[in-house]
């Protein structure tokens, strides 16, 4: 070794402290060290911690004389798995590893909320790459002696040391692999803006601010014979199979080559058309030519399931059928694989990034595109951004053949309407992103279509709350003494300040939390250790106070029982993990409480009466009809195990076989199921023999399809018009009833709310169907003046969220330019090659030249004067 490599090892022996767990080459350095610094080294890890070994092991390595140590070196860390930091030695190049100093600085930010949240054993897999194997070993082996917290400290104590570049993209691979909500907190992608929401701004973007809801397929492919052989259902597709007549008028509009949305109720064979219209299309083309039709899926289990539907309908005919997921796209060739296949099923953001890349040059190489819950094609939805290219392509004159656009949907919504007419410009804006000419719905062959769907009846029932609550005061008065605690540490966080008006026990409170943890995340300080110190402590705290409202929730809905045995559940936890001074005055503050929260618990004066309510009403229902199958949803998971406790423990329910389905999906350490354990509970229950009541939180967006059933219970359970329309779809079998029971008059009043919408929804879509094409082109249309006088009259000032959709760049706002007014006249956007003004009609006064009146116009729909179109090739010349 040569004296300047000597230096160089010294000057970079910080990064090698860093990452370096010495113990795991002390074997391969068996040539050069001798027995008792070996021993020196392990005791230094055992008593300190990896970096104080390290530092040991680089002070025996630097003294080493001998030829050979340095060569010896690099094949001890090649050898352990070290190829990150081989490299960068070997280099003398360490930039790779330094660009992992952000993440690890994150990533000891959030420790304390990922080992509340993360379960190792799920993920290890998927990270084995990013560690070396003994540390594998080593986390597997503290999950199965000391709990799941502790082995997700251990983890992160890998993490932090990993010198493989990818690990953080990896983390954030597996975790949305799992759907662990803590992937929303792990970033690894910077620029992301939030969504503006000014009214003008968003008419660019075609469509309101909404949750990316998902509509469940009407038979999710888990189990064989998932539905009785009557029903029109995916499982049996896979046969010669004879539509049924509201199939084929729901089909006939996009066989006719028109763009179409496809709006139908869940359970009535939406999969089937979609194959219908498929098989037609692809049937048309004369010899020679050939069609290619791209089908896309939001979730991996929607991808897997209509994989394997649309390869067992059409293989046998001939046909190409393969998929591409995030889980594959990056191993496979996709451009060729779009290229040599009939029918690709695709996650959107696979063809995203290939048209960003170029690897597919244009929409033009599909002749059909068939967009699943296409409800979600709003904002920055992968969806819109396909539709962006879409109409980039038409709008922009390209020669290239554009392929035809099929939506599906058992709801299209009608976001914040108050009204038929706001509903119906709702539906207009999801029609012009998707460019559909046609909502298809069943209008002639409604009675077949209700003799597959059935319709449950609906029952509110305002149940009565505790009249006291002795266990949320005494929680109460923890989760204040916890804030108190949060706020002396850190006064400077704006969030902290705002914990008024946060009542306990709500989901309200959660969202302040998962402020306060993102405002966390990007909290600095001049002093960078106190930085870390503080956001550790931080995020330790709103962790505790997460897990208290959690237990309210659970309180309010079950058993304090129940709430309690969750506490003491995430408390032990806590105990076997790494337990520092802040947790250790926490758990000692609940235990100072656990006598008395104990003695709560068992008061039977306590008990629900809300539990009591759900208890007549199962009972009425299984005595009127002992066949009765059930499924009884709740918000979260923690109430699924709550309520199955319950049913179980309560003698008047011994008729009751209960079973749980919760999502796959992981917000903590005891929630989430797999998909093989959720095939394994539906299989249960629809064999209607091992459950006959099945308690779950919402799956319908994961597509997950749960056998026909005659009572739907929504216990304290609500969401939106999509979503109830949904749910109510569970109730398939004839004479089915579905309740809702809540001890809020509000929730029942939300409930109505959707009925509501759901009716406005049906009127406006009833409305549109009988409007021309031409009439479709006038609703979706932005405004301009063109003229060189016009450019005088304004002024233009950077904008302060500039953003670009596709080919429109929003670069300004501008103003009226008479001195004293500057009035907000809209925004400045670049398309393509020229920039016009895009103008707000309410700040303009229009008059009618010939009689002189001014009138005054909120939105643009309301302005009837004589509007003329153009060309956007025309702005060129």
């Amino acid at each position: 070794m040569t004296t300047e490599q000597r230096r160089s090892l010294q000057a970079f022996q910080d990064y090698i402290r860093k990452t370096l767990d010495p113990t795991y080459i002390l074997s391969y350095m068996a040539p050069w060290f001798r027995e008792e610094e070996v021993q020196y080294i392990q005791a230094e890890k055992n008593n300190k911690g990896p970096m104080e070994a390290a530092t040991l092991f680089l002070k025996f390595l630097l003294e080493l004389q001998e030829e050979g140590w340095f060569r010896g070196f690099l094949d001890a860390l090649d050898h352990a798995g070290y190829s990150g930091l081989y490299e960068a030695i070997e280099s003398w190049d360490f930039k790779k590893i330094e660009k992992l100093e952000e993440y690890r600085l994150l990533l000891k930010r959030l420790q304390p909320e990922f080992k509340t949240r993360i379960i190792p054993t799920d993920i290890i897999s998927d990270l084995s790459e990013c560690l070396i194997n003994q540390e594998c070993e080593e986390i597997l082996q503290i999950c199965s002696t000391k709990g799941m917290m502790a082995g997700a400290e251990k983890l992160v104590e890998c993490l932090l040391r990993s010198d493989k570049e990818n690990w953080p993209k990896t983390l954030k691979l597996a975790l949305e692999k799992e759907r662990n909500k803590f992937s929303e907190l792990w970033i690894v992608e910077k620029g992301i803006k939030d969504v503006e929401t000014e009214d003008l701004e968003d008419k660019m973007e075609t469509s309101d601010i909404q949750i990316f809801y998902q509509e469940d397929p009407e038979c999710q492919n888990l189990s064989e014979n998932s539905c009785p052989p009557s029903e029109v259902s995916d499982t049996n597709l896979y046969s010669p199979f004879k539509p049924r007549n509201y199939q084929l008028e729901l089909a006939l509009p996009a066989m006719k080559g028109k763009n179409t949305i496809i709006c139908a109720p869940t359970g009535c064979g939406k999969t089937f058309v979609s194959l219908l219209i498929c098989e037609h299309h692809l049937k048309k083309f004369p010899q020679g030519q050939k069609g290619k039709v791209v089908f896309f899926a939001n979730q991996i289990p929607v991808y897997e399931q209509q994989k394997s539907v649309f390869s067992k309908y059409f293989e046998r005919h001939g046909y190409r059928v393969t998929g591409i997921s995030g889980a594959t796209a990056e191993n496979v060739p996709v451009e060729q694989i779009v290229e040599n296949n009939d029918i690709i099923i695709l996650t959107p953001q696979i063809l995203v990034n290939n048209l960003k890349k170029g690897t597919i040059p244009s929409l033009s190489i599909f002749t059909l595109m068939i967009f699943d819950e296409c409800h979600n094609t709003s904002k920055q939805h992968p969806y819109n951004m396909i539709m962006f290219n879409y109409l980039d392509q038409k709008l922009g004159g390209s020669s290239g053949p554009l392929p035809q656009v099929i939506g599906l949907t058992a709801s299209v919504g009608v976001g914040d309407a108050k009204n038929t007419d706001e509903a119906l410009d709702y539906i207009c804006k999801l029609c012009a992103s998707l460019d559909a000419s046609v909502i298809a719905t069943v209008k002639h062959n409604l009675e077949e279509l209700e003799q597959v769907v059935y319709k449950p009846q609906k029952f509110f029932r305002k149940v009565e709350s505790r009249i006291s609550d002795k266990f949320k005061y005494i929680i109460a008065q923890l989760m204040r003494d916890t804030e108190s605690l949060a706020k002396r540490i850190c006064k400077d966080l704006e969030n902290l300040s705002q914990i008024q008006n946060r009542e306990f026990g709500t989901q309200k409170y959660e969202q302040w939390i998962v402020t306060v943890q993102k405002a966390c995340m990007v909290f600095q300080m001049p002093d960078k250790d106190e930085e870390s110190r503080i956001c550790k402590a931080l995020f330790l705290y709103t962790s505790h106070l997460r897990k208290y409202n959690d237990a309210l929730i659970i309180s309010e809905h079950a058993r304090m029982k129940d709430a309690l045995d969750y506490l003491k559940d995430f408390f032990s936890n806590v105990r076997a993990a790494g337990f520092d001074e802040i947790e250790q005055d926490l758990t000692q503050r609940f235990e100072e409480k656990l006598q008395e929260l104990e003695s709560v618990s068992r008061d039977p004066s306590n008990e629900n009466p809300k539990l009591e309510d759900l208890c007549f009403i199962l009972q009425e229902e299984y005595h009127l009809n002992p066949e009765t199958i059930t499924i009884l949803f709740v918000k979260t998971r923690a109430l699924v195990d709550a309520l199955k406790n319950w049913i179980e423990g309560n003698p008047k329910l011994s008729f009751l076989k209960p079973g749980i389905l919760t999502g796959r999906g992981k917000t903590n350490q005891n929630t989430g199921m797999t998909l093989p354990a959720q095939k394994c509970i539906l299989d249960a229950f629809k064999a209607s023999g091992d459950h006959n009541i099945l308690i779950a939180t919402s799956v319908a967006d994961e597509g997950i399809d749960i056998a026909q059933c005659n009572l739907v219970i929504l216990y304290e359970y609500v969401g939106n018009v999509i979503k109830m329309i949904q749910t109510r779809g569970r109730g398939r079998a004839r004479g089915s009833k579905c309740f809702l029971l809540t001890s809020n008059a509000g929730v029942i009043e939300k409930e109505q709310i959707n009925m509501y919408k759901e009716k406005m929804m049906n009127d406006s879509i009833l409305r549109l169907q009988t409007w021309d094409e031409a009439v479709f082109r006038e609703k979706e249309c932005h405004y301009t003046v063109l003229g060189d006088a016009f450019k005088e009259c304004f002024v233009s000032r950077p904008h302060p969220k500039p953003k670009q959709f596709s080919s429109f760049e929003k670069r300004a706002k501008i103003f009226c330019a008479r001195q004293n007014c500057s009035h907000d006249w809209g925004i400045h956007v670049k398309y393509k090659t020229f920039e016009i003004p895009v103008i707000k009609i309410e700040s303009f006064v229009v008059e009618d030249i010939a009689t002189g009146v001014q009138t005054l116009y909120s939105k643009w729909k309301d302005f009837h004067f004589e509007k003329i179109p153009f060309d956007p090739a025309e702005m060129s010349k």
